[in-house]
């Protein structure tokens, strides 16, 4: 059985007679994490949609094996019910009431809030609700995660936490991540490549392989070298790519 999850062969995507992306080839595997950056406006949010199958490419195919769960900017929690309301909505196909309320439990405790069951998502800080969205979409036994900017909207210290929590959870529940972020340290410190798009029309300009295991430090050599690399291709800063972060074939 192939470990391929998600495969594109030469997609490009127009809106009217807007060109937004154009000629993309990738592949990803099975719980491998892979970040998308590239300049603001480049694609990357037309890109997850793509992915998810919400809306068809112009041309070219989109071949997914799994379910596919998009994670927002803003957590898409309803705020009339409880946290433990919330999660137990990933298992609306789980028909034993005492076993959903069980996985519930073992998820609260998973991402460490076994004490706000009972609580609303105004009562909780940004980074608990993503935590609870992160929490209600691995209920479902998603195999594919796409996340868009899950963080930009918390603090620099929450970000720096939420990353290294992530990392963790990944590690014992692993998926298949697709990441669109345009912070730069968040993509070196969390994925095993990172695909960097160009101005759009988006294209593949560079694939930088991060062989380090997760939480990474951010001052681990090969990090500070990939986030030296990404301004690099983006043409912010000159930077020399050293053989570890050589480019993998897509």
């Amino acid at each position: 059985m192939s470990d391929k999850r998600i495969e594109l062969q030469d997609v490009s995507h127009a809106f009217g007679t807007v060109e937004v992306i154009k000629s993309l080839n990738l592949t990803i595997s099975d719980h491998e994490i892979v970040a998308i950056v590239g300049p603001s406006g480049c694609g990357k949010t037309t890109l997850l949609n793509l992915l998810s199958g919400h809306e068809p490419p112009s041309s070219g195919s989109i071949q997914r094996v799994g379910k596919a769960r998009m994670i927002y900017q803003q957590d898409g929690l309803f705020p009339w019910l409880t946290v433990e309301e919330n999660i137990a909505l990933g298992l609306r196909h789980q028909k034993d009431e005492e076993a959903r309320r069980r996985q519930v439990r073992d998820l609260l405790t998973f991402i460490r809030l076994e004490g706000f069951a009972g609580h609303y998502p105004h009562q909780l800080s940004g980074g608990m609700r993503q935590r609870v969205e992160l929490a209600r979409a691995l209920a479902g036994e998603t195999d594919i995660l796409l996340m868009d900017e899950p963080f930009s909207a918390l603090d620099y210290i929450t970000r720096l936490r939420m990353r290294h929590e992530l990392a963790e959870i990944f590690n014992e529940r692993p998926r298949t991540v697709i990441l669109v972020t345009h912070d730069i340290e968040e993509a070196a410190q969390l994925a095993d490549r990172i695909v960097v798009l160009s101005e759009r029309p988006a294209r593949i300009i560079n694939v930088i392989p991060i062989r380090l295991p997760r939480p990474r430090n951010l001052t681990h050599p090969l990090v500070v070298e990939a986030i030296h690399c990404i301004l690099a291709q983006m043409g912010l800063e000159d930077a020399v790519i050293g053989p570890e972060l050589q480019p993998a074939k897509a």
